[in-house]
């Protein structure tokens, strides 16, 4: 934004009257000159709201793409750097002349200014071993079970990121391994939700033998209320368990080695993600040109909301009270911001990216662009 030079030239009867404008106009720029710490509570929160909006939609549109097959790619906002200049000038210049003269008494009044915002943003492909890394390697049983401690419901977390525990499958939407899930599953995070609400299970990490470090999920073993108790008494049998055991060693795997151990499968980001897509409603007549593929439906025996892990909705046109939205083949694919379960789980997934998220960025190429 910048503003031309103005030159005025006005007869001796003004001067008097824009001597004083011309000095307050010359405090006024030389005050907006300190423009550093103004910009701070504005750049905050807008580049805080920009980056979380795009990261949301980033996300959306990438699971949309794995619906129709088509490749992820994750671009990250390395850094931004926001530079502003301000620069502003003020001249006065006049003339008195004698009553003799023939050009009188006059003034020139003269005034400039220039105001450039021009952040540069640094975006940074996700690829190559840290995409490996963050996206299609398993999360670690310990982060799930720390998500659990955290306070974030068994019931949301467990259908998103467990594949198998102790066996017992889940729901599978859509591909060659498309399964309907087994109804002992849901009953099993069902009994863990119900154990998790009354504030008896817990978890530790323990340094074994071989100094190698493994987690343990234990249960309290007082004051439990029968209710309670005869949830651990399922629970036990369900994951086929000692009877009388509180403490279990939580490992990966799909198979238990011993009866006083968990085996949980679990997912990578990239396998949330799929399983995410899967369940994306999209046009009927996508599933008929063979764009995509239809997903299984949800079986009446089994928890439709523990299985349905999000609602995806597509229109033709842009729609209203989004929580977040992308245009993907003609289409309009997007989270209503009513829908709060939907909201969770995006949040939870978001939330999981972090937990596995890697800091090396050596050997990325960098993309930076000058914005504005």
């Amino acid at each position: 934004m910048e503003r031309d030079n103005l030159n005025t030239y006005l007869p001796g009867s003004a001067i008097t009257y824009l001597i004083p404008m011309a000095v307050i106009t010359l405090f006024f720029l030389v005050g907006c000159s300190n423009i550093g710490p103004k910009t701070i509570p504005r750049d905050r929160f807008d580049y805080n709201r920009a980056v979380s909006d795009s990261w949301k939609e980033q996300t959306l549109l990438n699971i949309v793409k794995l619906r129709y097959a088509d490749m992820p790619l994750f671009m990250e906002v390395a850094s931004i750097v926001s530079g502003y200049t301000l620069e502003s000038e003020v001249s006065l210049n006049g003339n008195l002349s004698s009553s003799a003269s023939d050009f009188g008494d006059y003034v020139t009044l003269g005034a400039s200014g220039k105001y450039i915002d021009r952040p540069t943003i640094t975006y940074v492909p996700i690829s190559g071993q840290k995409f490996n890394r963050s996206f299609m390697t398993p999360i670690p049983p310990r982060a799930i079970l720390f998500l659990m401690q955290s306070g974030w419901p068994i019931d949301v977390i467990f259908p998103l990121t467990v594949d198998t525990i102790n066996g017992l499958r889940s729901h599978i939407s859509a591909g060659k391994d498309a399964r309907a899930g087994g109804p002992d599953f849901y009953r099993v995070i069902a009994l863990l939700r119900k154990i998790q609400k009354s504030g008896t299970v817990g978890m530790r990490i323990v340094k074994g033998k071989d100094k190698k470090d493994s987690t343990v999920m234990f249960f309290h073993q007082k004051n439990i209320p029968p209710e309670v108790e005869d949830a651990f008494n399922e629970l036990n049998t369900l994951l086929g368990l000692e009877p009388d055991d509180r403490e279990m060693d939580v490992t990966y795997g799909f198979i238990p080695r011993t009866g006083d151990e968990i085996a949980m499968l679990t997912r990578s980001i990239l396998q949330i993600m799929i399983e995410i897509a899967k369940q994306i409603d999209v046009p009927s007549l996508h599933i008929t040109e063979g764009r995509t593929i239809p997903a299984l439906p949800i079986h009446r025996n089994l928890n439709q909301e523990l299985v349905k892990l999000i609602t995806v909705s597509h229109g033709t046109d842009k729609p209203e009270n989004a929580f977040a939205a992308v245009r993907y083949k003609d289409h309009w694919y997007s989270i209503d911001d009513r829908d709060y379960n939907s909201k969770r789980t995006f949040a939870i997934l978001m939330i999981l990216f972090s937990l596995t998220e890697t800091s090396e960025t050596q050997g990325l190429p960098l993309v930076t662009i000058p914005a504005g």
